[in-house]
């Protein structure tokens, strides 16, 4: 009775193992596509560029959201703006991929002034 208990427990945590890291994997693909999506920038802006002006406005991080609830993700884009760049739902929720990506376009279009304090 004791070794069933043993096998069922040794059972349930290699299971458990399995799916944790079938879920790695799978984010990992996830963000693989992504990068494979939205990995060349549009345009002449360099990634330096983008990331001066993301450690500026966010500290770099691609999920956050401003304090007042206006601004989202890694560029703290408005939802107008992230819509205008052809984004969809909130810039919080894309994949920092795709954020870089927007920012590029957005960049590209109309220039440093669209992040009036860290564009500079």
């Amino acid at each position: 009775m004791v070794e069933e208990a043993r096998a069922a427990t040794a059972a349930r945590i290699a299971e458990r193992q399995q799916d944790a890291l079938e879920a790695k994997l799978e984010a990992q693909r996830r963000e693989k596509l992504q990068k494979e999506k939205f990995g060349d920038l549009p345009g002449s802006v360099s990634r330096e560029t983008l990331e001066a002006i993301a450690d500026c406005e966010s500290g770099g991080d691609p999920k956050i959201v401003s304090s007042s609830g206006l601004y989202y993700g890694k560029y703290q884009f408005s939802p107008d703006t992230w819509e205008s760049v052809g984004g969809k739902g909130l810039p919080s929720d894309a994949p920092e991929a795709e954020q870089d990506y927007r920012a590029a376009l957005l960049y590209e279009r109309s220039g440093p002034g669209q992040w009036p304090v860290c564009g500079q």
